[in-house]
């Protein structure tokens, strides 16, 4: 009789998911996600304090992103071969060295070179992250897990564009950036403490230098890329958009929509693991899409929270399930590429939303950005349910 109880014991403690490890590795992603979020309101501002206008904001955000999405495939073949240890630490000191370097920034030129590093470290950082919390999660609760894991993100998010703009308003741009620099310097420390699992090199076959990204998360990637667009529309230029029309409240967006996210995480891994993407995708995309034609819209602050409110619900449900569609079906060997090839396409999102809607709001104006952004995630939706049909 004790036999089966024995078993049911050490089965649950396989399948636990809060271990010394995942949590180690949750503050190390909330750390240098804080100082990044705090960076992601304030750079438009910062090019603005040097002399630059729309198309150069949505060149520096966008430079950024394309710079991490063009390493994230080097990082996806270095997680496999030099391990998950060398890639993460490599990848957060030079995210503390360039944005530490912004403290010391006077000319658009400089700032663009240094996002370009930026991104790079953002690029093998972030790769990594994921990877080594798929590592650490158990498979048969990796929706969950990935959910969890996400909401140390959120929690960044909650706080970090909030307390850029407040920094902002209160201290120079160069305390503001040393501050941001501190926090990658903490992730570093808990990163260091992570007792990373040994990879196993591929078995003998030849290494095709033109192998970028791993096919069985095309689907899942190519969906969440018109999903992201809208994020650059909302990273890049939602500040100026609600400067433009004189509605307060902005710092309360971020933070209204990361609550979203957090409440949405605790929930939607779970639902993806009982009932797949199904369940969750549809739902998820339609609560992001209602919130742009809010923005567009956008005749008060009450508005502005709720499109916060239904777009952090929205971006919750759907991005741990298709980061966990992204790496299900990948050979152990390739859940690193995978991970590349998931965030490569988050990046890509975000660095052509930003440039596109760089120029459609010089030209027609801030409110054509969110009628843009409302068409991207109808392409998406219409992207899935093909994937649907086909299968």
């Amino acid at each position: 009789m004790g036999e089966p109880q024995s078993q049911n014991i050490i089965d649950a403690t396989k399948e636990k998911i809060w271990t010394k490890d995942f949590i180690l590795i949750c503050l190390a992603n909330f750390f240098v996600f804080l100082g990044f979020q705090m960076t992601l309101p304030t750079i438009p501002l910062f090019v603005e304090h040097l002399g630059g206008n729309d198309q150069l904001i949505g060149l520096v955000v966008g430079i950024f992103t394309f710079a991490a999405l063009m390493v994230r495939p080097f990082a996806g073949h270095a997680l496999e071969t030099k391990g998950r240890r060398f890639v993460f630490l490599l990848g957060l000191a030079i995210f503390v060295l360039s944005v530490g370097s912004y403290s010391f920034i006077a000319s658009i030129f400089l700032l663009f070179m240094m996002r370009v590093i930026q991104g790079i470290g953002w690029g093998f950082s972030t790769t990594a992250s994921g990877t080594i919390a798929t590592d650490i999660i158990p498979a048969s609760r990796r929706g969950e897990g990935m959910g969890y894991y996400g909401l140390s993100g959120n929690l960044a998010l909650a706080f970090g564009p909030s307390m850029g703009l407040l920094l902002a308003g209160m201290l120079s741009f160069r305390h503001l950036f040393l501050i941001c620099a501190v926090l990658g310097l903490a992730s570093l420390l808990f990163a260091s403490n992570i007792t990373y699992k040994k990879i196993g090199q591929p078995q003998a076959q030849a290494r095709n230098k033109w192998d970028i990204y791993e096919k069985s998360a095309l689907e899942p990637s190519i969906l969440l890329f018109f999903l992201t667009v809208t994020f650059g529309g909302i990273a890049s230029f939602l500040p100026l958009y609600t400067a433009q029309k004189g509605i307060s409240g902005i710092q309360w967006y971020f933070l209204l929509y990361a609550l979203a996210l957090m409440v949405t995480r605790t929930f939607a891994g779970r639902l993806y693991d009982r009932k797949g993407h199904q369940a969750v995708f549809i739902p998820g995309a339609a609560l992001i899409f209602i919130a742009m034609l809010l923005l567009a819209w956008l005749p008060s602050n009450a508005i502005l929270f709720i499109a916060a409110i239904l777009y952090g619900l929205g971006f919750g449900t759907v991005q741990p399930a298709l980061q966990a569609w992204s790496v299900e079906k990948a050979a152990k060997n390739r859940k690193g590429m995978a991970n590349a090839t998931f965030f490569a396409f988050f990046d890509l999102g975000v660095g052509v939303g930003a440039m596109v809607f760089g120029q459609i709001g010089h030209w027609f104006g801030y409110s054509s950005i969110y009628i843009t952004a409302a068409l991207s995630v109808l392409i998406s939706i219409s992207f899935y349910l093909y994937i649907l049909h086909k299968k």
